[in-house]
């Protein structure tokens, strides 16, 4: 058994894409992978190849107030089989030397872990992994993530990663720790209890922007476009006194202000956990501000809710809507009925909440969807007096809309998972339909 402490590389990878932008989009999952680690006594560095702070940088990051902003863009060739494409394809984040030249000025690691997310961002992935591979070519690469999870097959063929892994790390870690270091840690932490669980070391970054906070994880619905039940079958909470502590810890040690919840299912048992949580927020007076980019279930949304929200400190509210369809043949999305909807806004509307800051997802480009549909959603959705926000439709495996997706799809989609990427609307071959959906993005 090997006594002294191993140095562990955690990595996030470059988007490749059409378009991206940071709407609070961290890499949780490493960062709570490398607080674990670290807790555990072992050296743990940090390489974000999606850092907007880089020292590298020649200029200020453009921060909005919300801690969003743009990552740096660099054009890049299409994918092999969208040469056809008229579309600008780019890698998002630092340049490749900048993250050559970090690997060579840190301690050689005796094992990388890197991350994935979106299935389309698969060659970000690629790239990464073999820039690693040329700088420490004998370096075991383990790939985890959502991408790794859902696309395993496609991962472990297509990436130089040693090691593929699917669903949650912290059950697999001491097994992969042993294996490629021979170092031994302990599992306390490691049986599923979220409480249990060092805060992610967003501290590892160069600059904190903003905090993303995950009060469970799992979903109690199983939405046919939806994966969230395959990547975690069961529904696991924190107590609102440990969500509390982590939000007081970035903000007192770190002066952060901005929190995104990453939650699928932050209002589930609301009594239990939400409201105690908000409770605590309103009572602390610490001047916060929280963002739902994963939606909130509307069925939660009483007056109480609402009120607390909003006192809390809530600025950035999505519902999950996902179409205004309330007849009982829809059979995409069964968690809203129309009065619900209406209830939910009016609620948020009388707590105080303004125009600017709510907005409904609704669904486009769904197999079969008639354009007409979406059309008619965004037009009741505003005349509630919210935004609508058009969420293009991502074919995902393991969900139980994948074999329809591929049925209909102009693509290939089980070939590669960049087939898959919204912008192309994987799932619309109408002309018409494309150019309707067109002036829908500008309404």
């Amino acid at each position: 058994m090997k006594t002294d402490s191993p140095h562990i590389l955690c990595i996030n990878p470059w988007i490749h894409d059409f378009a991206a932008f940071d709407f609070w989009a961290k890499p949780l999952g490493l960062l709570s992978i490398a607080a674990i680690l670290r807790e555990k006594g072992l050296k743990v560095s940090f390489l974000d190849c999606l850092d907007r702070f880089h020292p590298n940088e020649p200029k200020e990051a453009k921060v909005l107030w919300d801690g969003r902003g743009p990552f740096r863009k660099t054009e890049i060739d299409l994918p092999h089989g969208l040469e056809h494409i008229d579309k600008k394809f780019s890698r998002y984040g630092v340049k490749p030397q900048w993250f050559a030249s970090d690997l060579k000025q840190i301690e050689k690691p005796d094992l990388i872990f890197v991350t994935s997310l979106m299935t389309y961002w698969a060659t970000g992935v690629k790239e990464t992994i073999e820039i690693v591979k040329e700088i420490w070519p004998h370096a075991p690469v383990v790939l985890g993530g959502i991408y790794a999870s859902l696309c395993y097959e496609h991962a472990r063929k297509n990436t130089l990663a040693d090691l593929v892994i699917k669903g949650p790390a912290e059950p697999q870690l001491q097994k992969i720790i042993k294996t490629f270091t021979k170092f031994e840690i302990d599992d306390k932490g490691l049986s599923g209890d979220l409480d249990e669980l060092p805060y992610p070391a967003l501290d590892l970054q160069h600059k904190i922007a903003y905090a993303p906070i995950l009060t469970s994880r799992g979903c109690p619905f199983s939405c046919e476009y939806c994966a969230s039940s395959y990547l975690e079958p069961k529904l696991r909470q924190r107590s609102p006194e440990n969500v509390f502590k982590e939000i007081q810890h970035w903000h007192k040690r770190y002066g952060v202000k901005n929190f995104a919840f990453y939650d699928d299912a932050l209002l589930v048992n609301t009594k239990r956990y939400a409201f105690p949580l908000f409770e605590k927020i309103i009572s602390s007076k610490m001047e916060l501000f929280f963002h739902t980019p994963n939606a909130l279930h509307i069925n939660e949304i009483s007056e109480k809710t609402a009120r607390l929200m909003f006192n809390s400190g809530f600025k950035t509210i999505r519902l999950g809507l996902e179409t205004t369809d309330f007849s009982r043949q829809r059979n995409h999305d069964v968690k809203v009925r129309k009065d619900d909807f209406f209830k939910a806004v009016e609620n948020l509307k009388a707590a105080g909440f303004e125009k600017n800051q709510m907005g409904a997802y609704l669904l486009c480009g769904l197999p079969g969807q008639k354009i007409d549909d979406v059309q008619i959603s965004m037009e009741l959705v505003s005349q509630a007096g919210i935004l609508p926000v058009l969420a293009y439709y991502t074919p995902i495996p393991h969900t139980p809309m994948w074999e329809t997706s591929v049925k209909n799809s102009k693509f290939d989609l089980a070939e590669h998972p960049v087939f898959t990427n919204n912008t192309l609307f994987p799932c619309v071959s109408s002309t018409h339909d494309l150019k309707h959906i067109s002036q829908l993005k500008n309404l």
